[in-house]
């Protein structure tokens, strides 16, 4: 069996080791007689999955002791409606900086329990760009400034974490955890699905500093209470274990290959190579994002013809690319780059456009 080049935007590819480590584990975890998958949440073989897990995650991503870990079923979604009932009172203002589809979608879940200020949108230009800090209009009393840290379809990153000063800053960073290193302690709370950069998809990542825990918050049933779940370990109810154990697996790779040091090389150098393919074929592909701003993580790109879009795709697939297929929000095509991907894999699209150009411009 060949595997391809998975250009996925989540769920996204995960680390061949990761994979063959599973593929191993299967059946009979470490001498248990049973796979994880079938093992109780409560025993003693998950729960050293488990520590492990928020060990590791801990050292990789640099999280203080003053910040609870919770492991959470579901995606980021789920986070930005609960992240409204935990920690803002009811009708309390909350500010919204909106850069692309996610942060469109943050508000959304926020809608029914806060007072929705936007703070700072970019969606004048079509999402092509940050608005500088500057023109940001904060409210006072607001209960958290919220930003998404990457946008996984518009293809915009934040580089720099902003100053929003005593109110909390809440981020969506799924599409860019771990992808280099991160002051925690500048954030009130860091949400991120996994299925990008931490592993499969079905369970998310909420860091959250101790104190904001105190908040009342609004009336909630207690499985959508923070606290109760980090009384409980995370397993107010049965987890997602199989998909925690894979995250756990996905997270020591990484490590083990460096740390977030290593892969914001990697990230940089992957970036370099695709935007140069895009940038250096004379207009035959383009991307509209403010060079400044351009993602490292998923990197939104056009044809100058749309009738190629599918001979396109059909003869990347033949050479073993896959899931370039944009967003149906943008069209065209998007490479997600996350840090599973190869160098050898965006050397190999960029190889492709090149020859693509060739035979079709």
């Amino acid at each position: 069996m060949s595997r391809a080049f998975n250009f996925s935007p989540g769920p996204a590819a995960l680390p061949e080791p990761v994979l063959e480590q599973a593929q191993r584990e299967m059946l009979d975890f470490r001498g248990a007689g049973a796979s994880i998958v079938e093992l109780s949440h409560r025993g003693p073989e998950f729960l050293e999955v488990a520590e492990a897990a928020e060990r590791d995650l801990r050292t990789l991503v640099g999280i203080p002791d003053d910040y609870a870990v919770l492991f959470t079923a579901g995606g980021a979604t789920t986070q930005q409606a609960l992240m409204a009932l935990n920690f803002a009172d009811p009708g309390q203002p909350a500010d919204y900086v909106v850069t692309g589809h996610w942060g469109q979608t943050a508000l959304k879940q926020a809608a029914p329990w806060v007072d929705l200020r936007i703070a700072a949108s970019s969606e004048g230009d079509g999402f092509r760009s940050i608005p500088p800090r500057d023109t940001w209009q904060l409210t006072d009393g607001a209960a958290y400034v919220h930003i998404t840290a990457n946008e996984t379809i518009h293809g915009v990153e934040f580089r720099d974490t902003p100053d929003v000063g005593d109110v909390p800053l809440f981020a969506d960073f799924s599409s860019s955890i771990a992808s280099g290193p991160l002051d925690v302690s500048r954030y009130g709370m860091i949400y991120a699905g996994a299925q990008k950069n931490l592993g499969p998809v079905g369970i998310s990542v909420v860091i959250v500093r101790r104190d904001l825990l105190e908040r009342a918050g609004q009336p909630r049933a207690e499985i959508f209470d923070f606290r109760s779940q980090l009384a409980a370990g995370s397993m107010l109810n049965t987890p997602p274990t199989w998909n925690w154990y894979l995250l756990g697996l996905t997270v020591k790779w990484m490590l083990d290959e460096g740390g977030v040091e290593e892969f914001a090389r990697r990230s940089e150098h992957k970036a370099k190579l695709l935007y140069a393919a895009i940038d250096g074929s004379g207009g035959f592909y383009r991307n509209d994002v403010d060079p400044a701003v351009r993602s490292r993580m998923n990197v939104p790109f056009f044809l100058h013809d749309d009738g190629l879009d599918g001979p396109f795709l059909a003869e990347a697939k033949e050479a073993g690319l896959i899931s370039l297929k944009g967003h149906r929000v943008l069209g065209g095509m998007r490479a997600s780059i996350y840090n599973a991907m190869p160098v050898e894999g965006v050397q190999a699209l960029a190889a492709f456009m090149r020859d693509f150009q060739q035979r079709h411009g």
